[in-house]
């Protein structure tokens, strides 16, 4: 169709086109949205928001250091270093001072 040809149609055809234009095009619109979401959802793994497994692929890391002063404050070497390790390291202690032996039990 060209745009002579729209420009020749009275009012009522025109009208008819927009409705019919716009029927399709939502039709379209939704077709689209399910197929991006699922894409999306392979992407992610499963349904988002669902009871989906952990995203974790690999194994938990066990601790390397620990904190004297709150033995339950540990660090795995891997990530940014804990607060207290870093103030400790900043008062002059070295990283080996706490490290967990493989007994689960600071080095003396």
């Amino acid at each position: 169709m060209r745009i002579s040809d729209i420009e020749a149609m009275d009012f009522e055809e025109l009208w008819r086109l927009h409705e019919e234009l716009t029927r399709v095009l939502a039709e379209k619109i939704v077709a689209e949205k399910r197929e991006l979401e699922k894409r999306l959802a392979q992407l992610v793994g499963g349904e988002a928001g669902g009871d989906a497994a952990p995203a974790r692929k690999y194994p938990k890391v066990v601790p390397k250091y620990r904190n004297p002063a709150s033995p339950d404050e540990t660090w795995s070497g891997r990530g940014k270093r804990p607060k207290w390790l870093v103030k400790a390291l900043a008062a002059g202690h070295t990283l080996d001072e706490f490290k967990i032996d493989a007994g689960g039990s600071e080095r003396p």
